[in-house]
């Protein structure tokens, strides 16, 4: 999860992936960058979870937030059109 420091949306991603990672059983540790991001951005195998593309630099804060079917897709190796990712 990458985020700038004091993020107030932070908290509410790291409560939906948790909720995401118990629900499917899944032991996953989850590291954090905290920098110059786009904030909060949720990335899985170098995926933005919310935009299913690379994530890309910048400073600001994101109002498109991950929803817990995209984050659950993410977890399973599905893009957001339900195809597995090579």
């Amino acid at each position: 999860m990458w985020h700038v420091p004091d993020c107030p949306l932070l908290d509410q991603v790291r409560e939906a992936l948790g909720e995401c990672l118990r629900h499917s059983g899944l032991d996953i540790a989850v590291r954090e960058r905290e920098g110059g991001y786009p904030s909060p951005t949720l990335v899985i195998d170098g995926v933005d979870v919310a935009t299913g593309a690379p994530p890309v630099p910048g400073v600001y804060c994101r109002l498109d937030l991950p929803t817990h079917e995209q984050i659950h897709a993410a977890l399973n190796g599905e893009d957001r059109r339900g195809m597995t990712l090579a």
